[in-house]
């Protein structure tokens, strides 16, 4: 008799000669050829559920250029695993035609220039039009949304959330898990999870006094579709105190907690549930780990660390399903559950350019209506850039080199620091630098732009713990940003070694001395987690130093050289 494991296995062999693993026609055209929106969503509908999967949207309500990352390296057990292979690799894992759509979409190279031929991507107005023609298909699909939705743009952080919230309201989703948006701080968050009309979810999510569930976030929801009990169980941010700043949010602990998963998961069970969702913002190789430790767990639909897989990944019975960021892209997923249990499934991963399918009318509207307000600080041009401006990678990416050279320009700085976030749209040569532009890479509650003295000593103790924060070969001491950008210094990272011993050849650039542990050094930097952080807001330093300039230049950054990828 055939394992449920090998028909798991034979139905993703099957999904992807059908064309429903996330590639179809689309994925075939050469550059030239037009795309169509019958082809963007061409799916034979499968089984009797469907789950339709976003996450990690920043608050991008309209379309924008994303590059995927140059450098995703895996350590451990995931080294060269997916998601950790990106550019030409990637496009040969899943046979992907150079020039073609998803040659752009999902890798890196040549970016601009088939940037030009396919144009932006994204926008909620286009991704309502995809999810509304899945529910014309199979009208009662779940639509789930893996959180950071609530951050990242001018108009959230000045309506605190409510622009994206109100568009989010009308796209009607079935329920929602939770990081940045505590950011907001605690109270705001109460406030606008009281009024949604779908369910907040996080397993993980307690009362930081009393050490129980907090009683605002629902361990999971139950959803009858299709003749199946679904049970969908929420798994937030777990490292939310150590990557963003405490004081916002004391009320709450979090963690990763994959025992209370389990127990969860055999409750609903218990319950009757006959297929168990967990909507997940842990992370790809966290997920990876708890798919592994928890059992009973039919599909986990996985975000936070922004990563884009045009075909599930099996983990014993567990399907991981990885749709992107930004609003690139939509994860349709259809299932046969059959007596209780999960007997095969389609999926494809939808690209959603925005010259391509027609908006949504009504949300298009409604998004308008929230960015009317501040329509003029929005476009007004701050300057230009003469090359592309992006942001993902392992270790640099030319947005923070801009940032970090703003920062110890308008800060009289030696050296500075830019977060290793992952959010953050492109800017394509020889376009204008909008302030829309500038917020969308730098909107956050805790923006302040400080200037300091650190030894080297301190410099290289930093430098030390957020690589082992990258690159621990135990997924679970991972928190799923990159590494801390690094203006005005350069160094060597061996990412094979332990903690403590990474990090050598320190060099401040400005002389090409080496680093002395015992001197201190002026270090300018943003988006700290302490509480009464002083200086300006770090989007003014990166306004004002654009203005100056008029027309940036980013030369190409060779200052940190690695070692055991």
């Amino acid at each position: 008799m055939i394992s449920r494991r090998d028909f798991l296995q034979a139905s993703m062999a099957a999904s992807a000669l059908v064309g429903a693993s996330g590639f179809g026609n689309w994925s075939k055209l050469a550059a030239q050829q037009a795309l169509t929106q019958d082809q963007l969503l061409e799916f034979d509908t499968f089984g009797n559920v469907s789950l339709i999967h976003i996450t990690d949207i920043h608050a991008q309500l309209k379309p924008i250029y994303f590059r995927e990352p140059e450098i995703n390296l895996g350590v451990g057990d995931n080294k060269g695993a997916v998601p950790h292979i990106t550019g030409a690799e990637f496009r040969e894992l899943y046979g992907i035609e150079d020039g073609s759509p998803s040659h752009y979409a999902l890798t890196y190279n040549d970016f601009s220039a088939l940037a030009r031929t396919y144009g932006k991507m994204g926008g909620m107005d286009r991704v309502a039009t995809v999810v509304n023609a899945i529910r014309a298909e199979r009208p009662d699909a779940l639509l789930l949304d893996g959180g950071d939705t609530w951050h990242g743009s001018y108009t959230c952080y000045h309506t605190e959330g409510q622009d994206v919230v109100n568009v989010m309201n009308a796209l009607k989703p079935d329920a929602m898990t939770f990081h940045w948006e505590f950011t907001l701080g605690q109270d705001r968050v109460r406030e606008l999870v009281d009024g949604l009309p779908y369910a907040a979810l996080g397993q993980n999510i307690f009362d930081a006094m009393w050490d129980e569930p907090a009683a605002e976030f629902k361990p999971y929801q139950f959803f009858e579709r299709g003749g199946v009990k679904i049970a969908v169980i929420g798994q937030a941010f777990p490292y939310m105190p150590i990557a963003n700043p405490g004081w916002m949010f004391p009320d709450y602990s979090f963690g990763i907690r994959d025992e209370r998963m389990q127990e969860m998961v055999d409750e609903v069970r218990a319950k009757g549930a006959e297929c168990v969702v967990c909507l997940s913002h842990n992370g790809f190789d966290v997920d990876k780990k708890m798919a592994s430790v928890v059992t009973g767990i039919d599909v986990i639909l996985t975000g936070h660390t922004h990563d884009a897989l045009p075909e599930p990944v099996l983990v014993g019975d567990t399907i991981l399903i990885a749709s992107g960021s930004n609003g690139k892209f939509v994860s349709r997923v259809d299932l046969n559950i059959q007596n209780g249990r999960m007997m095969g499934f389609r999926h494809k991963l939808i690209p959603i350019f925005s010259d391509v399918i027609e908006p949504d009318a009504e949300i298009a509207t409604l998004i308008d209506e929230q960015r009317a307000p501040y329509k003029d600080q929005l476009e007004e041009v701050i300057g230009q850039t003469d090359g592309l401006l992006y942001r993902r990678g392992n270790f640099n990416g030319s947005w923070d080199d801009l940032i970090c050279d703003a920062l110890m320009s308008e800060r009289e700085a030696d050296i500075a620091m830019s977060p290793g976030v992952r959010w953050g749209p492109s800017i394509l040569p020889g376009q204008d630098i909008t302030r829309e532009d500038i917020w969308n890479v730098t909107s956050m509650t805790y923006g302040r732009a400080y200037r300091t003295e650190m030894t080297g000593e301190f410099i290289h103790t930093i430098l030390e713990d957020v690589g082992d924060n990258l690159f621990n070969p135990d997924p679970y001491y991972q928190q799923g940003g990159d590494m801390v950008r690094i203006g005005g210094m350069g160094y060597r990272i061996d990412i094979t070694k332990p903690q403590g011993s990474r990090i050598t050849d320190m060099t401040l650039l400005s002389t090409g001395e080496a680093i002395d542990p015992a001197k201190s050094y002026v270090v300018a930097g943003w988006a700290s987690v302490n509480e009464g952080t002083e200086g300006p807001q770090i989007w003014d330093v990166v306004e004002n130093h654009i203005r100056k300039q008029g027309t940036v230049t980013v030369t190409p950054n060779t200052s940190v050289k690695v070692v055991g990828a």
